[in-house]
């Protein structure tokens, strides 16, 4: 007695893909975030993708707007693009960002990072903050600064500035 077996692939069956895509997708979204019941920053942006890892990409213009205490906006962002990193809590924003200060003060560069958590902003990327007032204009690579941009340091300041009256060169 002889057996023969042969073993042939069913045509039929399918093969199990993973869905690597977004896992929502959702457009003119409005971000609000309040401390003690008053308002600190919104977030908007024409388009939020939701990705697996639970992260949120903004593919479109992000606009922000950071409040003061008594409930006025006292600085604005906007940038061409943005994400939320679920695992670190960061927002990061980026492409032609600008922040325009109630001080009169515009601040360019091309990627910003946000902190809710501690409330801070910051970047290692290139910075030009102008006074508008005065015109005067503070180059620099890195930032360190309040949400609301209320005070800033430029970790490595460039270029020509001028200093306050009594300062004199060593």
């Amino acid at each position: 007695m002889v057996f023969l077996g042969a073993c042939e692939e069913d045509k039929n069956s399918k093969k199990f893909i993973a869905y690597n895509g977004p896992l929502e997708e959702a457009e003119n979204i409005e971000v609000l975030f309040s401390e003690l019941g008053f308002l600190k920053v919104r977030v908007r942006t024409a388009k939020q993708i939701k990705l697996p890892s639970e992260d949120k990409v903004f593919p479109k213009k992000v606009f922000v707007d950071f409040y003061g205490p008594a409930g006025d906006v006292i600085t604005t962002l906007e940038s061409d693009s943005g994400r939320y990193e679920y695992r670190t809590g960061l927002y990061k924003v980026k492409g032609n960002v600008k922040v325009v200060t109630q001080k009169k003060e515009r601040l360019f560069s091309d990627e910003l990072t946000w902190n809710p958590q501690t409330q801070k902003v910051f970047t290692d990327k290139k910075v030009t903050i102008e006074n508008q007032q005065s015109g005067e204009r503070m180059n620099g690579l890195g930032l360190d600064a309040n949400q609301d941009f209320s005070q800033y340091s430029i970790r490595k300041p460039t270029g020509f500035f001028n200093a306050p009256a009594g300062i004199t060169p060593n």
